[in-house]
């Protein structure tokens, strides 16, 4: 009987990796294009660490310490750090079986079955160069989809419960935070003010379920792509493997992973709600040659159609929808293969934005 292959799980990333880098040969005529993930020594950075207890401690001092702390880190590093955020370690380690089952059926099975309402992608399919190309995939599912009768998880019953658990729980932390954050640039949701941000709930967030295989090609290559979040926070579970890179002070700083804490960053649209004040950083994850890498990140978006607003005038920023603001990065991607962000969004050009030391 002749042997039969095995359905391969990974997507075809070495056919773009191939196909891709032929292509930046032509346009440098035979010559070899440099590293799309360029392989310099970066220094491994622990973030800044935020303990969530002692908001709920119930002395006004710890409180605002640790409010201030978080303030500091969203406007200094964009990136922090949560301890003692009530995500239970068990449910997030079943999540990660749940998640390995998930990303271990084979490639078509996650291509073309509908799994999870459609939303498996892989690479990047409007990349056109190595340094737009992305070794990774993920299943980027809308939270109101999570729970319907219509989401289809195949012979995973178990994953539905799991991924419902975990978005509710980093949902708790993602407003918990936010609304922190807000109150430090004075938004008074006790004081009749509408609660922070506008127009988000459990039916336009997003989690998402990220597998970074292990990569032939690495370090060279981007397990994702350099690129700054269009929400207003996200919050991430990652595991060991390491990776996660961001931008701090014109580096790239790798962040050491920690098994008991969750990372947060900053958005788009919360740097433009709190005039600048809060930064949205760009960060990437690099390849690695032998181990894949897992991770789960929630998304705090608003509905398409609620205003972006701002802590208070005068703004840097025109008024925008966040359906505007994604349509826009979406229209910029396909026709210069990058993502531009907030600067579309100023009532004053880039350049002279620059000029007055706003900087992106």
């Amino acid at each position: 009987m002749p042997a039969f292959a095995e359905p391969a799980i990974d997507p075809p990333l070495a056919d773009s990796y191939r196909a891709l880098l032929r292509s930046d040969q032509l346009r440098r005529g035979g010559i070899a294009p440099a590293p799309a993930s360029e392989s310099v020594a970066v220094l491994e950075r622990a973030l800044p660490m935020i303990d969530l207890k002692r908001l709920t401690s119930g002395d006004a001092g710890e409180r605002k310490a640790c409010a201030d702390a978080m303030a500091t880190a969203a406007s200094e590093w964009g990136f922090f750090q949560v301890i003692n955020h009530d995500v239970g370690r068990e449910l997030l380690e079943e999540m990660r079986r749940e998640q390995a089952r998930l990303f271990r059926l084979p490639f078509d099975t996650k291509e073309k079955a509908g799994l999870l309402n459609g939303s498996y992608r892989w690479g990047n399919p409007t990349a056109t160069s190595l340094r737009h190309l992305s070794w990774s995939e993920a299943f980027h599912v809308p939270l109101a989809s999570i729970s319907r009768e219509d989401c289809d998880y195949g012979k995973l019953s178990s994953l539905r419960g799991v991924m419902q658990e975990v978005a509710d729980a980093m949902s708790r932390v993602a407003d918990t935070v936010a609304a922190v954050l807000a109150e430090d640039l004075g938004h008074d949701a006790g004081g009749g003010e509408p609660a922070f941000p506008a127009g988000c709930d459990g039916t336009t967030c997003f989690l998402r379920l990220n597998r970074y295989p292990a990569c032939p090609f690495a370090p060279d290559t981007f397990g994702l792509v350099p690129h700054t979040d269009s929400d207003f926070l996200t919050i991430l579970c990652q595991d060991q493997v390491g990776g996660l890179q961001l931008m701090k002070d014109s580096r790239w700083v790798a962040v050491k992973p920690r098994s008991d804490a969750l990372i947060v960053n900053i958005g788009d649209l919360f740097q433009a709600w709190s005039n600048n004040r809060y930064k949205s950083v760009e960060h990437k994850v690099v390849a690695n040659a032998k181990a894949e890498r897992l991770s789960v990140a929630y998304f705090l978006c608003p509905s398409y159609d609620s205003p972006v607003g701002t802590c208070g005038e005068p703004s840097p920023y025109r008024p925008f929808t966040f359906g505007e603001y994604r349509r826009k990065v979406q229209d910029d991607v396909k026709r210069t293969g990058k993502k531009i962000g907030l600067p579309n969004f100023l009532k004053q050009s880039p350049v002279d934005a620059m000029n007055h030391g706003l900087c992106f």
